[in-house]
């Protein structure tokens, strides 16, 4: 199993790099998250590998980072989600941002990815929001992560399922932006939870 590949920018398709490791290609399928992040033809790259063997072909799958690679994995273990579907998840929001929209159960995200419809997107939500509200909520432009994780325990301690005080507390910090204070987090938490 290849785990991870250090080579040179051979050159970039819509869909992947060639990664020219000593003198052999690897053809790696990537999100376009990762291809706008690699460098120039015959510039050193490090890509995290996926490896899929079926018994018609290899495919392997590229990520620039640890928490593209994490995504890539949760996304794959959905029901009707193939490795094709999670790259174009990925190429449609970073991972944080699926953090927040599978927290927030927000579908309109998912379904920007081509491919993606509304039954899919919600079986998406489904099937992961157990599971990423252990994920931390690292949204660009959230507030200090203390009071993120105070907010979520806070909605706990009244009774709400973690997945729901995540969501409930994603959508205040969208909603409030950065400045928010934590009672302000916990009010509007509360009344998201009301719905």
């Amino acid at each position: 199993m290849i785990a991870m590949l250090a080579g040179v920018v051979d050159q970039a398709t819509a869909d992947g790099i060639v990664l020219d490791v000593n003198g052999v290609g690897y053809l790696v399928f990537v999100s376009s998250r990762t291809l706008a992040k690699a460098p120039a033809r015959g510039e050193p790259l490090r890509l995290l590998i996926e490896t899929h063997v079926r018994e018609d072909h290899i495919h392997l799958f590229g990520f620039i980072d640890e928490a593209e690679r994490e995504w890539f994995r949760l996304l794959t273990g959905v029901q009707g989600v193939g490795a094709k579907l999670a790259l174009a998840l990925l190429s449609a929001a970073a991972p944080a941002q699926l953090t927040v929209a599978i927290a927030a159960q927000d579908r309109a995200v998912l379904t920007e990815a081509e491919g993606v419809g509304p039954k899919l997107a919600q079986r998406i939500v489904n099937e992961l929001k157990d599971k990423v509200a252990g994920i931390e909520l690292r949204a660009s432009g959230a507030p200090p992560q203390g009071a993120t994780n105070e907010a979520v325990s806070a909605l706990v301690n009244l009774g709400y399922a973690r997945s729901d005080a995540y969501g409930a507390v994603a959508t205040a910090m969208r909603r409030l932006g950065a400045e928010a204070s934590l009672d302000a987090l916990i009010r509007s938490g509360l009344k998201e939870l009301a719905r």
